[in-house]
Formats: structure tokens, C-alpha cells, sequence
């Protein structure tokens, strides 16, 4: 079932960055890069990590953007991926970038 599972979520990873990159024409949501992608193991949700490159305001109205047209990309993404029942997109922010740059400056600072 691993297997599987992780050709879902490799596959689900890359048609979610095509569809954010082509098909979303929001202009706030700016620079969004899909990191990660985790599925669970009836594949009925799927969780998606996103970066934004900037601040927290403009991270903040991504998220809001994200997680607003969530039918319409699950909508493209079910079209492009040929499977039963397309996975319930779950939009998270992925704060690793943030977190190493943090301890970075704490241990340079030391």
C-alpha cells in the first residue's frame, strides 16, 4: 500500500504546483511552491504543504486564496488524475524554510 501511496502523493504533488502555476490567475496569490504532499492510507484526504516567498501578510492572503478556490483546483486535479474518488485537499503552511533560518541565526549568533 506504500507504494501506492507514495506515487499518489508524488503524483498529486506535481498536478497541484501545475495547477497553481497555470491555472489560478489570482494575482495576490503570488510565488507558491508545493513542498510536500502527504495522503492518507484510504487516500480520501490529502495534505498539502505550501511556501510563499515573502512576508507573513502576503502568506496569510495565500492561504486565504488557497484555501477559497480548494473545489476548483480539486475540480482540475480530478480531471487530470485518473482515479475513483479524488482526495479531499487539505492546505497547509509549511514553516520548515522559517524554522532553519531561525536556528541558523541562533547558532551563528552563538
Amino acid at each position: 500500500m506504500t507504494v501506492k501511496k507514495d506515487r499518489m502523493d508524488m503524483l498529486i504533488q506535481r498536478e497541484v504546483s501545475n495547477i497553481l502555476q497555470f491555472e489560478i490567475k489570482d494575482p495576490k496569490l503570488g510565488f507558491v511552491t508545493v513542498t510536500d504532499v502527504q495522503c492518507t492510507n484510504d487516500l480520501s484526504i490529502a495534505k498539502v504543504y505550501v511556501s510563499f516567498l515573502g512576508k507573513q501578510e502576503r502568506n496569510d492572503a495565500g492561504m486565504k486564496i488557497l484555501n477559497k478556490s480548494k473545489g476548483f483546483i480539486r475540480s482540475l486535479l480530478a480531471k487530470r488524475i485518473k482515479i475513483r474518488k479524488c482526495p479531499e485537499l487539505l492546505f497547509i503552511q509549511d514553516t520548515t524554510l522559517d524554522n532553519a533560518n531561525r536556528i541558523e541565526k541562533i547558532l551563528s549568533d552563538l
